[in-house]
């Protein structure tokens, strides 16, 4: 890069300069090759001291760092060491601090913030992060504070999986489950007369009862754990401060060395009249305090699609608008058959629409609403009149008013996502972030969790290992449950070819499905193998009762790297739905018969 000769190109550089400076303890300007630079950062490494060092070698515009170094210092070598904002100097400046212990006490003037550690957000990983942070001896902080949805649903501490997402979730996928349970119950030889009806009103309180004790534990163990927690909105005014704002509009001030960002995501609405008036979304769903009645689920996401299978499960009447694919992101195979098996179990799909207008046509608990959609593939306009509409379209990242333009991270303007390196770091060295907000990482619970307690033990406990993202387990709670491992069926195809695949797939029939005589050979199993990795299992896929708990123990051998032969070699437990995966013998290319006629 030519040297900088424009004021706006100088002043640019200055200021990313001096940026980092000031959001770094230690901030080492070096040279990777230069024998004084590898001498002063490995004092920092004997001191156990985190330095952030740019390299001036590897970086495109070093030369004009240089300069302006020069410019700001009046010193042009390297090293060029800074200490809490402070110009140390070069080697010999650096190691003469160290001997007449001036250096320890510009080290320990990072004692002027107020906390080692602010987490910004009370979901699970923010949590996970804060408490190992405060058990590895440092003092953190965690603000969690819930915007109130447009229904003016709120809830406490925990995050969105706690309260508003895999919790209730589950819970409510649960209670569809026990009503399929209870029609089998019959074909079983129970016999009850009377009338089985579901009360909303008495699963809604039990779900949120056992929500609030979560709540309240959370809270406790914070405590427990010497975590200082506030219940306020946090916004960066500068790289190492924030203000906090509660819900009375009362403003503290807080500073710390280091920040995680971990704010999650909120549902995406549609952007068209009526949709924040008179529709919910998930998190208003499952403290609805009355029955949603005839319901149209807009979305074809993993939560549209579960919260219209369990809604359909208690009996209701579930319409799900589908602009184009079911799953996006998911294998489309499977995703497919769940949405073929919640058809063929009541669910009405409404594909290649979009509603363009909602409509009040009667308040009440619940009401009446006219929707009015257009077709994706034509000019037709369709309308429908519902008691309840719940958007399930996607979500969005928290992260466009929390002041991260004071505190320069660069976030994706498309969707809000935060990039960040392997150690959660964003491009602002003191500030990292976790979980749903990331660019292109698992939005899962479980991740978040991991990811926030490896931080707190890279940054505070001398640890190095990372959160691993591949080969992470999950499970769609569809009416007939989807868990998958690994790469999709599409996905591996575009990486290594179909050629270099070998896809071993097979239908089953449950054998608690039998005897009700239900669902015969609509479950599916199938693995992808890497013909040119020892057939080594990438992709794995199953549809059938109990998923998580199937994928869970394939998550593992798969970690380890388990190949077609090892499954092979393992004997199944009979009878049982995941023994389906040592037996597998069909493969996709040969066009064979995938049934089963029994055990």
């Amino acid at each position: 890069m030519p040297p900088i000769d424009n004021d706006t190109g100088k002043n640019e550089l200055k200021s990313r300069i001096q940026q980092l400076i000031d959001s770094n303890q230690v901030m080492v300007f070096s040279k990777s090759y230069c024998p004084f630079c590898i001498k002063v950062k490995d004092l920092f490494k004997e001191l156990q001291v985190d330095c952030n060092v740019v390299e001036l070698d590897l970086i495109e515009d070093g030369t004009n760092y240089q300069e302006m170094l020069l410019e700001m210092t009046g010193q042009k070598t390297v090293p060029n060491v800074f200490i809490n904002k402070t110009h140390v100097g070069g080697c010999d400046n650096t190691m003469q601090a160290h001997k007449d212990g001036s250096l320890q006490q510009l080290l320990s003037s990072n004692e002027a913030y107020d906390y080692d550690l602010i987490v910004i957000g009370g979901g699970s990983g923010g949590l996970a992060c804060s408490k190992e942070a405060a058990a590895l001896g440092k003092k953190a902080m965690v603000l969690d504070y819930v915007v109130p949805t447009p229904k003016g649903t709120t809830w406490g501490l925990g995050g969105t999986c706690v309260n508003v997402g895999c919790i209730p979730k589950k819970l409510m996928h649960q209670t569809a489950v026990l009503g399929t349970a209870m029609q089998d119950a019959r074909k079983f030889g129970w016999e009850f007369d009377e009338t089985v009806k579901h009360n909303w009103e008495t699963m809604k309180t039990a779900v949120n009862n056992y929500i609030g004790s979560l709540n309240w534990g959370y809270r406790v163990a914070l405590r427990d754990k010497n975590v200082n927690y506030v219940n306020a909105y946090a916004e960066f005014i500068e790289p190492h401060k924030i203000k906090a704002i509660n819900k009375r509009g009362k403003e503290t001030f807080y500073t710390a060395a280091k920040f995680v960002l971990a704010t999650g995501e909120r549902p995406r609405y549609l952007g068209i009249p009526g949709d924040k008036e008179y529709c919910i979304t998930s998190d208003d769903l499952f403290s609805l305090p009355h029955c949603p009645g005839k319901t149209l689920v807009i979305g074809a996401s993993y939560v549209a699609l579960e919260c219209g299978g369990f809604l359909a499960g208690l009996g209701l009447d579930v319409t799900i608008m589908v602009r184009s694919i079911l799953l996006r992101g998911f294998d489309q195979d499977m995703a497919n058959r769940a949405g073929e098996h919640m058809e063929e179990h009541g669910v009405k799909f409404l594909r290649k629409y979009v509603p363009v207008k909602v409509e009040e046509l009667e308040a009440g608990t619940p009401g009446k609403l006219k929707v009015t959609a257009k077709s994706t593939e034509s000019d037709e306009i369709i309308e429908g009149e519902y008691n309840t509409v719940l958007i399930a379209v996607g979500r969005d990242a928290c992260t466009d008013k929390v002041g991260l333009d004071k505190a320069g991270v660069k976030v994706n303007p498309k969707n809000g996502k935060i990039s960040v390196n392997d150690e959660e770091q964003t491009n602002v060295p003191h500030i990292y972030a976790i979980g749903d907000i990331l660019e292109g990482k698992w939005e899962l619970t479980p991740v978040a969790i991991q990811a926030g307690r490896l931080l707190a033990r890279r940054l505070y406990g001398g640890s190095t290992l990372k959160c691993d993202y591949v080969n992470v387990p999950t499970t769609v709670f569809t009416p007939l449950e989807y868990g998958s491992c690994g790469l999709s069926e599409d996905r591996a195809t575009e990486l290594y070819g179909q050629d270099n695949l070998e896809v071993f797939h097979s239908l089953f029939w449950p054998l608690e499905f039998t005897v009700p005589g239900r669902d015969n050979n609509k479950c599916y199993a199938k693995i992808i193998c890497n013909k040119l990795d020892n057939d080594r299992v990438i992709g794995f896929h199953y549809l059938g009762p109990n998923a998580g708990e199937v994928t869970q123990g394939f998550g593992v051998a798969m970690k380890c790297g388990v190949t077609k032969e090892q499954l092979d070699a393992t004997i199944g437990i009979h009878p049982t739905c995941a023994e389906i995966f040592t037996t597998l013998d069909v493969t996709k290319s040969s066009g064979g018969d995938i049934t089963q006629s029994g055990c």
